[in-house]
């Protein structure tokens, strides 16, 4: 395959993954779709399970920051001008955070499909990192296979693709967002967020000082991971439907369901 071919292949994949990833809002779009890449790994990759949660939780955050954003914001009643400045200031703020979100689920499927297809080619690296390439075409190879990984070989897996995923989407964006956001108050109370995905035990949480620190995103995607290991990754796989908002199919059928939802979007006027 000549270089050009391989960078149409790569453009289609990213058309694919932005349309598949759905709109700001549609976090329950991207659940699915990141769902469905952990089963189409045989369980083995599970980045995008933990991911899924991430998309569903982020749901129930945004609506509560919009809340409390609207009542900080009566504190200047009788400044209409500044009320309004702030609220849109938030929703700003907001939508820089859900694109992250969304850029994440179009490079974790981009990826995922370009190195299923061209992981081998000598030009692959030009548009895969070499980490996160070499770790992808590991677990293609399993998955030819049908090994499955160890929690070793699991572990590894996430640290590659959430390193860079930090360093390539995440960081750089957040730090923007945060730089943009020109309300003391709210930017305190919105950086320190509790997270507790519905796979936790009830007494576990990832807490954040600061979130906009990059250090502290990765010591806290650790947890996450850690948690789902010692819970076991089927129990992660069933938590998702504690959120009550995929379908039912997308739950039980995640590559139907995918297969489903491709067609429709893809194919869409």
């Amino acid at each position: 395959m000549a270089a050009e071919q391989l960078q149409r292949a790569y453009d289609t994949l990213t058309e694919e993954g932005t349309r598949l990833a759905g709109s700001l809002p549609q976090l329950a779009q991207r659940a699915s779709v990141y769902h469905h890449m952990f089963r189409a790994s045989g369980g083995n990759h599970v980045f995008p399970l933990i991911a899924a949660h991430g998309a569903l939780w982020a749901g129930g955050y945004f609506r509560f920051g919009m809340r409390l954003g609207r009542a900080l914001a009566w504190q200047h009643a009788f400044d209409r001008e500044k009320r309004t400045r702030l609220l849109t200031d938030l929703d700003t703020f907001a939508n820089a955070f859900r694109e992250v979100n969304r850029l994440v689920c179009v490079d974790t499927y981009r990826s995922f499909y370009f190195t299923a297809r061209f992981g081998d080619h000598p030009d692959a690296a030009e548009f895969i990192r070499p980490t996160i390439l070499e770790a992808l075409n590991r677990l293609h190879a399993a998955c030819d296979v049908g090994r499955t990984y160890s929690e070793a070989e699991k572990h590894e897996l996430f640290r590659a693709h959430f390193l860079n995923e930090q360093e390539t989407v995440v960081g750089p964006r957040i730090s923007a967002a945060v730089e943009a956001l020109e309300w003391p108050l709210l930017s305190a109370i919105a950086l320190r967020p509790i997270i507790r995905f519905a796979y936790f035990p009830r007494a576990r949480a990832l807490c954040f000082r600061n979130f906009a620190l990059t250090e502290e995103r990765i010591r806290n995607g650790e947890r996450a991971f850690e948690i789902g290991s010692q819970v076991g990754w089927h129990v992660v796989e069933q938590a998702l439907r504690h959120y009550a908002v995929l379908p039912e199919m997308a739950l039980v059928e995640p590559g139907r369901y995918f297969a489903g939802l491709k067609q429709q979007v893809l194919h869409a006027v």
